[in-house]
């Protein structure tokens, strides 16, 4: 299947972004747990909830509070 090269802009799309920071909060979480306390395995449980619920709902925290930051609105966006 060929690439279409003009879909990749300069600026990373919204979902990128959320799928970026998911990961992040999941290791940091994970190392957090192992570190410094086992509670944190909960954040990687409600982090991990978060798109399972989304798929089926349609409500994303993560990207209610990005776009309130101004992120994804940009002029050059293809969001």
């Amino acid at each position: 299947m060929p690439v279409n090269h003009e879909s990749y802009g300069t600026t990373m799309k919204l979902e990128n972004i959320i799928r970026a920071l998911a990961g992040t909060m999941i290791m940091t979480s994970l190392a957090l747990s192992q570190y410094v306390s086992p509670n944190w395995i909960w954040l990687t449980a409600f982090v991990g909830a978060n798109p399972l619920q989304s798929a089926f709902t349609g409500f994303c925290p993560a990207e209610l509070f990005l776009k309130k930051l101004g992120v994804g609105t940009s002029c050059c966006s293809k969001n």
